[in-house]
């Protein structure tokens, strides 16, 4: 389920007298003169300052800490009804962190049916005031509204920061184009898609002059030519693999629409948000139960009244929370289902892989022992040749197209090209590979001796068969529910000549898995013709298509 909260969690080395003051003063901001309401009197507890809002108001200060807490509750009719929540909260807490002040801010819509799904909240007014006079800090990290440049000089210590073991919040870090001018490419495109990051992210912008200085130390983990990296907590520079959990925004995906790009990288630090725990002084505070004010004076009967009004709102409240509650649980249970998949898919394919490491090695060490014995020992122990043959980037791959036969590529060459400056890993090697293993497949289809789908051509290959693939990165199918809906269907539904399909498109379910890890995770659909055309054909190479995983 896509994030629908906000949640902002930073710290400042100001102590808690000092925060909590800054942070009343800029709540009175936001609320009187951003929002207009009334903030002339109000006090601890319920506080009505408009109709259908209200602010709660507690502050506890003891041998364990102290903190102050508002919330604000406002009934919204338009364009869903139901009430939007923010809560505020400054916390010390001696026993935890006796240096550090805490500060959080959460803002979410509970619908007044359970049937309506939230509204997904925005950085909130509240957020911005409090970065622009508090001294937050997430770990080494200052936390602001608007990115800093990276100069030469700072590289050591942003590394320090992207390396920190304390961090909790995504580094977002945006490369500039070459040739282009670093201030007027952060102006025009840079903070309009890093706008709704504010909170969520620290935010930087690496300057040409810094450049050859960062990937000196993040090699595996560079960002370039327009693109922008999420270097999430817990980055491993010196560790290749790790590069994939850090996704690549492409230069062109930025450019076309800056605030769309915004919303899609302003995704995964929510979520990350809403999922990771509280630090512990936030997360031991006791659960806001503030009752609502009868009426001061009037008969009994009145006063049970309102008595009755203020425990039906009460159980208004409580319902809200009830339904929101579920849904969380709905997603978690959701997100654990989907992990527990992921990771049987991952182990069976590791598992495949290493039974024919093992086997590969054996048979190695075998023939080893035969040319020892044959007398023939350099030959035995001569250094192999790395092949030469593989493409350096998936727009190579289109370029050489032509050496397969019996493919042909039908999709948007855009797209694929695109995933140049997202690209991780080994994944044009994959897709290299991959392609190999369908051209040889798609002639034994068309002669009528590939005995099966590509699937089982990959768990069967013949003995003459020069290029293997993963069986285990082979889907035929997609599954009900993708093929259910009209939207991922179409998302799947990829350009075919007149002889596969008379609509010249056509629904393709089969595909591989080229990598995985961040949020790009590229994909192969392909569909098999070769009883009819002898030809498979390639409609699709390029980021995971949306399904309940993405």
């Amino acid at each position: 389920m896509e994030p629908r909260n906000y949640r902002m969690v930073v710290s400042t080395m100001q102590d808690f007298v000092t925060a909590s003051a800054i942070a009343d003063r800029q709540l009175h901001h936001w609320l009187g003169v951003m929002k207009r309401y009334d903030t002339s009197a109000l006090d601890e507890g319920r506080n009505e300052i408009a109709e259908g809002v209200t602010l709660d108001y507690d502050t506890v200060s003891g041998r364990h800490g102290a903190y102050s807490r508002w919330r604000l509750r406002e009934w919204k009719e338009r364009p869903v009804p139901g009430t939007w929540q923010s809560t505020l909260v400054v916390r010390s807490d001696p026993r935890e962190d006796d240096r550090r002040t805490w500060i959080q801010v959460d803002i979410e819509h509970l619908p007044a049916s359970s049937t309506v799904r939230p509204i997904r909240a925005n950085t909130p007014g509240i957020a911005k005031l409090l970065l622009d006079t508090l001294d937050a800090q997430d770990g080494l990290a200052d936390v602001g509204t608007v990115p800093k440049f990276i100069e030469p000089d700072d590289v050591e210590e942003v590394i320090e920061e992207l390396c920190d073991l304390d961090r909790r919040l995504p580094i977002v870090v945006a490369s500039v184009p070459y040739g282009q001018d670093p201030e007027s490419w952060t102006e025009k495109v840079v903070e309009p898609a890093f706008k709704p990051l504010a909170g969520l992210a620290v935010m930087y912008v690496l300057r040409p002059d810094a450049q050859q200085l960062f990937e000196d130390t993040f090699e595996h983990h560079r960002v370039f030519g327009g693109g922008i990296r999420t270097y999430l907590p817990g980055v491993d520079p010196a560790w290749q693999p790790d590069a994939q959990r850090h996704p690549v925004m492409s230069r062109a995906t930025l450019e076309a629409n800056p605030r769309r790009a915004g919303a899609i990288l302003a995704a995964l630090p929510q979520r990350l948000a809403l999922r990771l725990p509280l630090p512990g002084p936030l997360d031991n505070l006791p659960v806001q139960r503030t009752r609502p004010r009868p009426a001061a004076h009037g008969s009994s009967l009145d006063e049970l009244r309102a008595e009755n009004a203020t425990l039906t709102k009460m159980l208004a409240e409580a319902e809200q929370r009830e339904n929101a509650n579920a849904d969380v649980l709905r997603d978690l249970r959701q997100q654990l289902q989907l992990a527990e998949e992921l990771e049987f898919d991952q182990a069976a394919e590791n598992q495949d892989l290493y039974a024919k490491l093992k086997h590969a090695e054996r048979q190695i060490r075998a023939l080893q022992i035969r040319l020892e014995k044959a007398g023939q020992y350099d030959l035995a122990h001569a250094p192999v040749e790395e092949p030469a043959d593989y493409p350096a980037t998936f727009a190579e791959i289109l370029d050489r197209m032509g050496e397969f036969p019996h493919l042909r590529f039908t999709g948007n060459r855009k797209i694929t090209r695109e995933l140049d400056a997202q690209c991780i890993g080994n994944w044009v090697e994959v897709a290299w590979d991959a392609l190999r293993a369908l051209d040889d497949y798609a002639a034994a289809s068309a002669a009528g001796t590939a005995g099966g789908d590509f699937r089982h051509w990959c768990s069967h290959l013949p003995d003459d068969c020069k290029h293997p693939f993963p069986a285990g990165k082979v889907k035929m199918k997609e599954s009900k529910t993708v093929g259910s809906r009209e939207d991922w269907r179409r998302e799947r539904t990829f350009p075919v000549p007149e002889a596969v399909h008379p609509s010249k498109k056509l629904f393709m379910e089969a595909h591989l898995r080229i990598g995985g890890g961040n949020m790009v995770a590229p994909r192969l659909y392909f569909h098999d013709d070769g009883p009819n055309t002898g030809l498979v054909y390639v409609g699709y190479l390029g980021p995971h298509p949306t399904n309940t995983k993405t």
